[in-house]
């Protein structure tokens, strides 16, 4: 067995639930053979405190247990108290700084700043061997946070430190996914992720399915919403409170909403309204029941704030109004109604919310989830990992032609026929044809076969140097380190030239003609805004030719490129042409009396301004 687990203690543990023992027996598989710092995945109410719990419990050297908050602190602590031992709490909210045990649960705000006793060498127990991060998707990819900070302190004591981290949304704004692999054979993250590795997933639809959590019940508000559609989230990837407020400060809405939630409360045990502003919030609060509800804010004096939490919890009051405070370390199992009143600016949050109402309790049947401000986010599917394009985008499956692996990116949807997605590459893991470490973690000590990417682009650009495909935002080749031709400069370069023609494309055309000897051909006519155009032709009669009109026309033009399309006429490519895309601009050279098609550009970003942004 590795060195931080031992065989398990002679008390009597509590019950861990199925998903619950195959979470800990991979975490433990995982750490036997790497120091790759992990991710297991529990969703909301999945009781992930016991995994924590059974995890310290089975660890030989020291463990310990962050989190951000002192409630998850305190619930985390009580859960390993359950199994008859002892461990320390080291945080200043709950007004103890304890650090002697052999486990010890604490708040990254008190230990960072208490450095010094968790990283002494000479503590008779030895270094920490194991760190549990409560909530990791808190931790930030910069490396002077505080988590990194701790992190770093420990490692510079125990370079085979251990470190595992439990979250229900495995994402940040702005970051995407925080770990890199996923046990089901994928890449999510970035390759320099600070988690590597996500061991162990329990999906939300099974939870529910098998009677772990209540059902949520997403029902249309049969009142008027807010319109939040204008506003756009700020450098920091949230949306700014005065912004907000402008939305529904006094808003007509207001009454009818929640005329509406206490309407639909009438038969609910405990009902949680999520505000957009602090004087929403307010407002909010002057239209329910009097006697019957409470707010909570960032604001709110911490004796005050335990007291309504409390009152709620014993149901002395019915509804609890609060902030952007009660997302993460709140239970109040009897909660069977969430009113979200505000635009949630990822998944993430949003699944948060709604988790404060999936816990079980005696006579709930369900979790009921008005939502009053038009959230885009779908409760079951999984962030896909970069920042929604578009609107109307939803996550699709796209297989990828090379490997097979089932990629998860954003697009579009014709019925069931995906018509469009952003996916840059294949997201599958395969067996790696050179034997070389499973990451670049100066920290790895993986024994396991080595996987790597996928090598298959979707969308690329090719190396002039050595004909390599390379990521649509890459600077430099990865096959032969040539600096890539930027874009702008390859549009300034045939501007200058006497015989290039560069067109700012509007429009694409496609026509089924005939060739001078009466052979049917596929006429591509690209125009500009002021009507000038460029052409080229493609045969599709034999096997050879339909195979060159896929790798030089159909690889580029697909909006859903990899999907297995293989058009066999002229008029065949002409019915499905919603599949087909555009470029942004086209470069023709002239050659005798006629322009011959030298370069399209797809993607594009630059100083040129392109022809779907005409003022």
């Amino acid at each position: 067995m590795p060195a931080s687990v031992a065989p398990p203690s002679c008390a009597a543990p509590p019950s861990l639930r199925p998903y619950q023992q195959e979470a800990v027996r991979r975490v433990v598989a995982h750490f036997r053979g790497s120091s790759d710092p992990a991710v297991v995945v529990l969703p909301t109410g999945s009781g992930k405190s016991l995994v924590i719990a059974e995890l310290a419990r089975l660890a030989r050297g020291r463990v310990l247990v962050l989190a951000h908050v002192r409630e998850l602190v305190e619930q985390n602590h009580a859960k390993y108290l359950a199994y008859g031992l002892s461990a320390d709490i080291f945080s200043a909210g709950l007004g103890r700084k304890e650090a002697g045990r052999q486990v010890v649960f604490g708040s990254v705000q008190s230990v960072v700043r208490n450095l010094e006793r968790f990283a002494a060498p000479e503590h008779p127990r030895g270094p920490f061997t194991l760190l549990v991060v409560d909530e990791c998707h808190r931790v930030s990819p910069a490396e002077d946070s505080s988590y990194r900070q701790v992190i770093d302190r420990l490692r510079a004591a125990n370079p085979r430190l251990k470190i595992l981290g439990l979250t229900a949304t495995p994402y940040r704004l702005g970051q995407g996914f925080i770990y890199h692999r996923h046990h089901h054979g994928m890449v999510r993250g970035e390759a320099e992720s600070f988690f590597q590795e996500c061991v162990f997933e329990q999906p939300l639809r099974l939870m529910v399915k098998q009677g772990y959590l209540a059902e949520p019940r997403r029902i249309d508000a049969a009142v008027e919403r807010y319109d939040f559609s204008a506003l756009t989230p700020g450098t920091s990837g949230l949306f700014r409170e005065e912004e907000l407020n402008r939305v529904v400060a006094g808003h007509r809405a207001t009454p009818g909403v929640i005329a509406e939630v206490v309407e639909r409360a009438r038969e609910r045990q405990g009902v949680m309204l999520f505000a957009a502003s602090v004087a929403h919030a307010k407002e909010i609060l002057g239209y329910l029941p009097a006697g019957e509800a409470a707010l909570v804010t960032g604001e709110t004096p911490s004796i005050e704030r335990e007291r309504l939490i409390g009152a709620f919890k014993a149901r002395e009051l019915k509804y609890l109004v609060n902030v952007a405070v009660l997302t993460t370390g709140f239970d109040a199992p009897h909660v069977d109604l969430i009113a979200i009143l505000r635009p949630t600016e990822s998944v993430s949050l949003y699944q948060q919310i709604v988790g404060r109402g999936l816990r079980l309790s005696p006579g709930k049947r369900d979790c009921l989830v008005l939502d009053y401000a038009g959230n885009p986010w779908d409760l079951y599917a999984p962030e896909v990992g970069s920042p929604r394009p578009a609107s109307d985008s939803e996550p699709v499956q796209v297989e990828c032609p090379a490997c097979g692996h089932a990629n998860l990116f954003w697009g579009k949807r014709d019925g069931e026929l995906v018509v469009e997605h952003f996916g840059r590459r294949c997201q599958g893991l395969v067996l790696s044809n050179r034997a070389r470490p499973r990451a670049k973690s100066v920290n790895s000590t993986s024994t396991t076969p080595a996987m790597a990417q996928c090598s298959f682009r979707f969308r690329f650009k090719v190396c002039g140097e050595c004909g390599a495909e390379n990521d649509i935002a890459a600077r430099r080749c990865h096959g032969c380190e040539t600096l890539l031709v930027d874009a702008d400069d390859k549009l300034k370069e045939a501007l200058r030239l006497r015989d290039a023609r560069v067109l700012r494309v509007a429009g694409m055309q496609l026509e089924a003609t005939v060739n001078g000897r009466g052979l049917p051909r596929l006429k591509v006519t690209y125009h500009d805004e002021d009507g000038a155009m460029l052409s080229e032709w493609f045969a599709l009669e034999t096997p050879a030719q339909r195979a060159a009109f896929a790798a030089a026309f159909l690889r580029e033009h697909l909006r859903a490129p990899g999907s297995r399309w293989s058009p066999r006429t002229p008029d065949e490519v002409i019915a499905e042409q919603r599949r087909l895309r555009h470029p942004d601009f086209v470069v023709g050279r002239k050659v005798g009396r006629h322009w011959q098609i030298r370069e399209k550009l797809f993607d594009y970003t630059g100083r040129y301004r392109k022809a779907a942004e005409a003022e």
